[in-house]
């Protein structure tokens, strides 16, 4: 990786830094640099910038012994930022900072120019202040989305769907696919079995008759439910297949009893 001459770099960990308990609070900022220029062409002095972060002036003079720990962890901000870095690094910045000091961050963060880069669990925080978002997708590989985390979510979420319906649309058109292309029996050849005079048939013709007007319904209807279960959207390739033999193979049976009850409606 190579780096511009200009980079400077902030870096705020989450591991905080060692301060020097011995000093005082405003020596500890004014040993980094006494002025920090601000992107409208103006400055804060080391004192104003404390006082923006909520040290007030009374307090900017007490010794770093002092401090409680969420208040060094403030103080460790104003360090980094104080070096007027321009490629800032915040890991977790919204750990152990109070309402009021995150509000004033994230207030500062809105006028700064330069490049941040953010790691934080706080989406209200990232949502307010990204405008890329860096999505580990696991393998080494990194999507670079153009929007904030929920605007992340929110297509993700719309690329789920999208991918639902498309597999549904997929599967119908297999099932279609899937058909076997045969002669189907309609209604006007085959009609709904009516009560037929018999009394000429032979007892096995007859008896044979009325078992087809039994099954052919039976077969009809188990037809209509293979049908429809393939076009509800399966998404199992082994499903699919299996449905569609057995669908294959009732058609070729219900077309079989179909003819064979027209054999014998001819010998009537």
């Amino acid at each position: 990786m190579q780096l511009g001459d200009t980079i400077v770099f902030g870096y705020y960990s989450q591991g905080g830094m060692v301060i020097n308990n011995d000093k005082r609070i405003i020596e500890i900022i004014q040993d980094i640099a006494e002025h920090i220029p601000l992107a409208n062409g103006t400055s804060l002095s080391a004192s104003q910038l404390l006082t923006r972060f909520n040290f007030a002036p009374n307090v900017q003079y007490s010794y770093a012994h002092t401090l409680s720990g969420g208040e060094k962890r403030r103080l460790f901000l104003l360090t980094v930022l104080m070096k007027n870095p321009n490629f800032l690094i915040l890991d977790e910045p919204t750990n152990d900072l109070d309402i009021v000091t995150l509000q004033t961050l994230e207030d500062f963060l809105e006028e700064f120019k330069g490049c941040v880069l953010i790691v934080s669990h706080d989406r209200y925080f990232i949502d307010r202040l990204v405008d890329h978002t860096f999505v580990l997708e696991g393998d080494g590989a990194i999507k670079d989305y153009p929007g904030n985390y929920t605007e992340y979510r929110n297509w993700k979420s719309e690329q789920r769907d999208e991918e639902k319906e498309n597999i549904k649309i997929a599967n119908a058109k297999a099932a279609e696919i899937a058909k076997p292309v045969v002669p189907e029996v309609k209604k006007e050849i085959v009609p709904e079995p009516k009560p037929v005079s018999t009394k000429k048939l032979p007892f096995k013709l007859q008896r044979e008759l009325e078992e087809l007007e039994t099954e052919i319904p039976v077969l009809e209807e188990k037809k209509l439910r293979l049908e429809d279960e393939l076009a509800s959207g399966l998404t199992d390739y082994n499903e699919i297949q299996k449905l569609s033999d057995e669908l294959k193979a009732l058609t070729e049976e219900l077309e079989k009893k179909s003819m064979r009850w027209l054999e014998i409606q001819d010998e009537m």
